[in-house]
């Protein structure tokens, strides 16, 4: 059994490389944080972590121990993170974008014992504790830490087995599950990237990688942090993703590979052409989704290759799959075959291997002993989602996708009701019993419907209660526009803004089973007619980051 675990590797690495830097702030993102802007030595990283592992453990911080992370992308994040981690303690990342109900869930579900949270979102965590009886107290990173009672277990010798993290991702029936990952997870993260070469090879001390996705997904956590660590780069992590900025702060960050949803090089192509398209280090991108009829357009214009991969936050780096070598078959979806780590099966629904160029449900696992190595290692409090997503010894993924007679695989669509938006996985239950709660929602059923920047946007359609229905139109007795911009603005208070729907339309019925379960193959043809005949509200224009 291993003894490494992610503290350990981030000190080695300080040890190696004390005075190279690790982090890398830009003015815009120390503009918008409001701290110091410039690199930070891993030598000084080491030295901040070592100080918040004093506070931690004084303050009975150990193995046991649930550490929520409310920080957007700020160097706190990363110096809790590696801190807690060297106690044997686990972090829970918190999107900022969550709200009132969703937190109530989070702090419950997770029994975190404490929480670093941002001073604009102190009162919304303290008051969603209190409101599920968790003795929780939230405090900024900057504050003294409290002391927890009762004092939990004292660190335990290290071990690779223990949870580093619990992430959430959207579930299909219901609220979100919460992955534990263990520090395997992270170190083959950081093992995978150093290791597969091809046109993603990094080298040693040497490269500077920049991200602007967000520290609460296994892609910058996991992905882009490790790799860096591992290899003793430099990571420069943006606030998220600003399109008029985008090339700036490429040039300034000196990033020789950058990481990507599909939406950004959507946004980036939209700009003129300029004389500084090429005017950057940038080896390659490392990302997904970017979209097929621009993609090689993209890579035309900007002078590098957008590198497609495959993995999801239960698989991690242990399942990923890339299309990180010629030929790429770029603008046909590829992403690549599995290397001789990584197992397949492409199965239809009685679980039967499919034909070549026959979509079917990807289905993975780690090659050798141990299926699972890599991998998140169970949903916490939920076996039986844990055993039916791992049924038969394989991971189902919920992705639908086909096998060349080469051997690449090509993405298809998604078996599970999933909405994907701009990156962001939303489950359609979640939204509906969170919409059901609206004083005016009788039912209600969510679906996605095509957007043309996010990928899927967010459609609901609703049935109003008898109230409700007095309350609209009198000429037509329809729903009016306001009505679901009303419903929108109270969902942006109870959920994130993501989720809130971008079209609302509203019904006499939803297409429901004999046992009132809902018709998803139905509710999405009702969404593509609904929508041809213009009868959503557009309230997409609401959907904004809140402060």
């Amino acid at each position: 059994m291993s003894k490494e675990t992610v503290f350990s590797r981030f000190s080695a690495a300080a040890t190696r490389w004390f005075d190279k830097p690790f982090l890398n702030v830009l003015p815009e993102t120390a503009h918008i944080y409001g701290i110091a802007a410039g690199e930070i030595t891993y030598a000084t990283m080491l030295d901040r972590v070592l100080r918040r592992q004093v506070a931690l453990a004084a303050a009975g911080f150990g193995t046991g121990t649930r550490v929520g992370l409310l920080l957007d992308n700020r160097p706190d994040f990363i110096e809790l993170f590696l801190a807690a981690n060297s106690l044997g303690a686990s972090i829970v990342p918190i999107n900022p974008d969550l709200r009132q109900a969703e937190l109530e869930y989070l702090i419950a579900h997770s029994g975190m014992s404490a929480a670093f949270v941002v001073p604009g979102r102190h009162a919304d965590v303290a008051r969603a504790a209190l409101a599920v009886g968790s003795a929780m107290v939230p405090v900024t990173p900057d504050a003294p830490v409290r002391p927890l009672l009762p004092l939990v277990q004292l660190p335990a010798d290290p071990d690779s087995a223990r949870e580093a993290a619990l992430l959430y991702t959207s579930g299909t029936t219901g609220q979100p599950k919460g992955c534990v990952l263990p520090n395997s997870y992270f170190l083959h993260s950081g093992d995978w990237y150093r290791d597969t070469g091809g046109l993603i090879a990094l080298h040693p001390g040497a490269e500077r990688m920049l991200t602007p996705l967000p520290m609460f997904h296994m892609n910058a956590l996991a992905v882009s942090l490790m790799a860096m660590i591992t290899l003793g780069g430099c990571l420069t992590v943006l606030d998220r993703f600003h399109p008029s900025t985008w090339w700036d702060s490429v040039r300034r960050s000196r990033a020789t590979c950058l990481h990507y949803l599909g939406v950004m090089p959507a946004m980036l192509m939209k700009a003129p052409d300029s004389p500084a398209d090429r005017d950057h280090s940038v080896r390659f991108g490392f990302g997904a989704g970017a979209p097929a009829a621009l993609h090689g357009a993209f890579e035309q214009r900007f002078g590098f290759p957008l590198i497609e991969a495959w993995a999801m936050t239960e698989t991690g780096s242990g399942g990923v799959i890339s299309v990180h070598r010629e030929p790429r078959k770029v603008g046909t979806a590829c992403f690549g075959r599995p290397d001789s780590g990584v197992e397949i099966r492409i199965v239809d629904d009685a679980g039967d291997d499919v034909d070549i160029d026959a979509p079917g449900e990807l289905l993975v696992r780690r090659a050798g002993p141990d299926p699972a190595y890599g991998f998140f290692r169970e949903y916490l409090a939920n076996p039986a989602a844990t055993a039916e997503a791992w049924a038969g010894g394989w991971f189902h993924t919920g992705d639908i996708v086909a096998r060349d007679a080469d051997g690449d695989l090509h993405f298809v669509d998604r078996k599970k009701n999933v909405i994907r938006r701009s990156g962001e996985n939303i489950a359609a239950v979640e939204v509906e019993t969170i919409l059901a709660r609206h004083p005016h929602v009788r039912q209600v059923a969510v679906a996605a419907t095509p957007d043309p920047v996010r990928g899927d946007e967010v459609a609901a359609l609703i049935v109003l209660d008898a109230p409700a229905r007095a309350g609209t139109d009198k000429t037509e007795q329809l729903p009016t526009e306001h009505l679901a911009r009303d419903i929108a603005t109270w969902a942006l208070g109870q959920m994130a803004y993501y989720k809130v729907p971008g079209w609302i339309g509203f019904v006499d019925a939803l297409p429901r089973t004999p046992t009132e379960k809902i018709l998803r193959a139905a509710l999405k043809e009702e969404v593509g007619a609904h929508m041809a005949r213009g009868a959503f509200f557009d309230t997409r224009a609401l959907k904004r980051r809140q402060g």
